[in-house]
């Protein structure tokens, strides 16, 4: 079990998300991942957003845990610096990995409860903040 920490950027009506492809199946996740030994969830939070999507990021209040094999972190952000899908981190450069494919888009915020997005609970979360 390991703590994640995740960004949630809005931006223009859409949501920065990852689109993964793995074993011949499609899904979106929140952009994020394990938070490292002497971080924070907020550090760990910035870090992968920066790997996963070349982007700086403020982060500000977190709107949701959701406990799955630890503790998961999603933290409203915004970007600060950098070009989002610009990412470097190894999840881009290890071709080795096997673990499929990871693909940063952005998506319509009301689109959230009609796509494959894990955790739901956050998608919908984020769809009623914006109602």
């Amino acid at each position: 079990m390991r703590d994640r920490g995740s960004v949630v950027i809005i931006e223009n009506g859409k949501v920065g998300l990852i689109q993964r492809t793995k074993n011949g199946s499609i899904y979106y996740v929140f952009p994020g991942g394990g938070i490292e030994k002497g971080e924070t969830p907020e550090e760990g939070a910035k870090r992968e957003a920066l790997e996963e999507l070349g982007v700086e990021v403020k982060v500000n209040e977190c709107i949701e845990e959701v406990e799955y094999n630890g503790t998961q972190y999603f933290f409203l952000s915004e970007i600060v610096k950098g070009t989002f899908g610009s990412g470097q981190g190894e999840e881009y450069t290890n071709l080795e990995r096997n673990r499929g494919t990871y693909l940063p888009i952005w998506v319509d915020v009301k689109r959230l409860s009609s796509i494959n997005i894990i955790p739901k609970e956050v998608a919908l979360k984020v769809q009623s903040l914006f109602k």
